[in-house]
Order: structure tokens, then C-alpha cells, then sequence
């Protein structure tokens, strides 16, 4: 039997080796109230943080992109209705409109649903997270929404192994994807791999057929791919219009056309990207604010 001496000996010693141990075990991570938003972030620390308001440009000021723009909100639609849909990969030119037209379709196919019915939600995934993937697929599994998971400016580099679990995630595994779940991803690259990639494994890999097979496989995921392609002049000061007019910018339609001409040729570019910077510089010339 411990005598109380030896027991006033022994007390902090106890003390700070509990201590240390309440420092060596992580606090519990807090729990997202899913109802508190419609969009939220999937972090490092394997949690959904909720996005208040998201940063989107509305549906009909995407213009010049009509096409894939009804592809995807149809399949975004039916989606949100139970039915079968796609995961789809939106690839092409820089400042097109991919990422604007993810988010703007979760805004339009929600303000569509009718009374009673669940909105659907948004999760964004960065790059460097995607190994996290799975844990997010289970995390969602169970919840009675319907998540489009989305990760922006995807692709991959030479030594970088995570596209297998993007690989398993599309393809679900043993137990499938999620039925509540669709990932949408945006690239520049239709293979999500930079062409001198596949070119080196053509020429040191064993087999060279299977090394590229088996990497550019991963795209084959996406069962709809939808090509972002550089605008006209025409599409882009139709895309310059549309941002006054929404807007109420103050200005003629003759010095906004030369103006906004002038403002592509310094940049060496034409896209939606483009006319939206310039409509913020014009804006802030005219001492207007822009409303979102």
C-alpha cells in the first residue's frame, strides 16, 4: 500500500503525464451543421467547412458556351432528380467559363426545385486533397442530399501517384460511388496529364502501350467531357454587353466596344475571364460598384 508521502511525490509527476497526453491527442474534430449552407470546402483536416456565400457569376451572363452549357445542366438536373448521370470533366481554353458554369449550375438547378424538396450541395476538393477523396465519399454516403463534388484546375504531374485514387473514387471501388454523389472536375488538359507525361512513358516505360493506357485511362471516368474552346471577337464583346447591362454600367456602346477591343488586344487574349477584368476596371473608372 502506497504510503502519503510517497503519494505527494508521485501527484505531479501523474499530473503532467496527463497532461501530455491530453496535448498528444487531437481535439475531436467539430461537427458541420449541413444545413447551414449550400457549398462548403473538404480540407486537409478531413472535415466539410461551410462556404457562406459563394463566389458564382449567374447562368445567363455565361455566354458563348451554350452548348455545354445546356449538357451539363441537364445532367445536373437529372441528377438532382435521382436519374442517372455522369461525372463530367469541362476541359479547354484558360477563362472560358468551366468553373463559373459548375457553380452557376448547382445555383440554377436549385432555384428550380420544387417546394420540399432537398437542395442539392456543393463540395470543392483541392488538387492537392484528392488522396483525401475517399474519406469524403464516405463522409457524404450516408447524408440524404444530393453533392456534386467539384475540384478545380485538375491534372497531373510526372511522379504524382494520387490519380489512382481519383481512379477508385470514379469508379467506386467494392462498395460503388455513392449514389447522392457526381464529381465534376475542370482542366486545360483533356488528359488531365501533361503531353510530355505520356510521351516519356512511351519511351522508358517496360510496356510502353499499358504505361499510357493505364494513365490516360483515368479521364475515360468522366463519361462527359465537354470542350471550352477561345471565344470570337463577337462572343467576347457579346460577353462584354451582357456584364454592362447586368450591371447598368454608364457608358456608350461605342466607347464600350472600343474599349473593351483595346483591353483584349493588350492582354493577347479573348475570354470570359477577359471581359469579366475588364468590366471590373470600367466599373471602377465609372465609380460604380458592381452588385453580385
Amino acid at each position: 500500500m502506497t504510503d502519503e508521502p510517497t503519494l505527494r511525490t508521485l501527484l505531479p509527476l501523474l499530473e503532467r503525464i496527463a497532461t501530455a497526453l491530453e496535448r498528444a491527442v487531437p481535439a475531436p474534430a467539430p461537427v458541420t451543421d449541413i444545413g447551414s449552407a449550400d457549398a462548403f470546402l473538404w480540407g486537409p483536416e478531413r472535415r466539410l467547412i461551410a462556404v457562406p456565400k459563394v463566389n458564382r457569376i449567374a447562368i445567363g451572363l455565361l455566354t458563348g458556351i451554350d452548348r455545354v452549357r445546356d449538357l451539363l445542366v441537364e445532367n445536373t438536373e437529372r441528377f438532382a432528380k435521382g436519374l442517372p448521370a455522369n461525372n463530367a470533366l469541362l476541359w479547354g481554353a484558360r477563362g472560358m467559363g468551366k468553373s463559373s458554369l459548375v457553380k452557376a449550375a448547382q445555383a440554377e438547378i436549385n432555384g428550380r426545385r420544387a417546394e420540399g424538396v432537398l437542395p442539392m450541395k456543393l463540395v470543392e476538393i483541392h488538387r492537392e486533397d484528392i488522396e483525401a477523396l475517399p474519406d469524403l465519399m464516405a463522409v457524404l454516403r450516408p447524408d440524404p442530399h444530393r453533392w456534386l463534388v467539384f475540384c478545380d484546375d485538375l491534372s497531373f504531374d510526372a511522379d504524382d501517384t494520387s490519380y489512382k485514387s481519383l481512379k477508385t473514387a470514379l469508379d467506386g471501388g467494392i462498395e460503388g460511388r455513392p449514389e447522392n454523389v457526381l464529381f465534376y472536375a475542370t482542366s486545360n488538359r483533356r488528359h488531365l496529364l501533361a503531353r510530355e507525361m505520356v510521351e516519356n512513358e512511351r519511351s522508358t516505360a517496360i510496356n510502353p502501350g499499358e504505361a499510357v493506357e493505364e494513365k490516360v485511362s483515368l479521364s475515360d471516368r468522366f463519361g462527359l467531357w465537354l470542350g471550352f474552346h477561345k471565344c470570337s471577337q463577337d462572343e467576347y464583346l457579346a460577353m462584354i454587353r451582357a456584364y454592362a447591362e447586368r450591371h447598368t454600367l454608364a457608358v456608350e456602346p461605342e466607347r464600350l466596344r472600343a474599349e473593351a477591343l483595346e483591353w483584349a488586344t493588350t492582354r493577347g487574349s479573348r475570354s470570359g475571364r477577359t471581359a469579366f477584368q475588364f468590366i471590373q476596371d470600367l466599373a471602377g473608372r465609372l465609380g460604380q460598384r458592381l452588385e453580385s
